[in-house]
């Protein structure tokens, strides 16, 4: 399964090979690795440079190192957390700047908007209806909602991607809508004028989705993160508000 690696690259060739087995399923999940001694042979490196390697791995998720007489490493089964954690990180961190933030949501939201509109069945459109009423409930009292204001938007955006049934399109909005809220609280000024935006453009999402116009859709959702995305690098651009949050 595994070679002898290069003298030039010892550590990453160690990493490569045994999470490349992992992937291309050589290795399955809850497969124990060749213990230590054999994998230092098999490699021909040393016990200091393997076990760096199996930390990284461990780090990345792909393996667990398991302590004891029985312990050793294990493969771990291969999801989404381990696969969102760059993603997560590089979103905390704010690695990554507003402008390419907000083109990167404009494309990706538009168009899961788009594929909502066609494939959403009426009890999704009710579920959506729903998420508005609550919205709305809490709009009507910007100054002491605001947390319930922005747990509900960031509901509905994840359920417009649930409706295209496209797993990569969830995990994407699930992972961005988990860890964008320090741009928010640093950039967005969300008063009562800007919630109110905010539901007025989920309403017209809502209703081009009804109607099946993908197109609209499309349009509405695309706007609503380019005029958000605005108002974050424009401080200047929008109303004065007391408190920070999410669009």
């Amino acid at each position: 399964m595994f070679q002898k690696v290069r003298r030039n690259r010892v550590f990453q060739d160690v990493v490569h090979q045994i999470q490349e087995a992992i992937l291309d399923g050589r290795l399955k999940t809850g497969e124990k690795l060749p213990a230590e001694r054999e994998l230092v042979e098999t490699f021909q490196t040393s016990r200091g440079t393997l076990r760096e390697a199996l930390r990284v791995l461990e780090q990345k998720g792909l393996i667990e190192v398991r302590m004891g007489v029985t312990g050793g490493a294990v493969v771990r089964d291969v999801g989404s957390d381990q696969m969102g954690e760059g993603l997560a990180l590089l979103l905390r961190a704010q690695k990554v700047s507003v402008d390419d933030l907000g083109e990167f949501r404009e494309a990706i939201e538009g168009h899961v908007a788009e594929l909502a509109a066609l494939r959403a069945k009426p009890r999704d459109v009710r579920q959506l209806k729903a998420i508005l009423a609550e919205a709305e409930k809490y709009c009507k009292e910007p100054a002491t909602h605001r947390d319930d204001f922005l747990h509900t938007d960031q509901k509905f955006h994840m359920f417009l991607a649930k409706i295209t049934g496209n797993p990569l399109f969830i995990f994407i909005i699930e992972t961005l809508h988990d860890n964008i809220h320090r741009y928010y609280d640093d950039y967005l000024a969300m008063n009562a004028q800007q919630m109110m935006e905010d539901f007025q453009d989920l309403c017209q999402i809502v209703a081009a989705i009804e109607i099946g116009n993908a197109e609209q859709a499309s349009r509405v959702a695309r706007d609503h993160v380019e005029r958000f995305a605005r108002y974050m690098k424009n401080g200047n651009d929008r109303p004065e508000a007391p408190a920070g949050g999410e669009a």
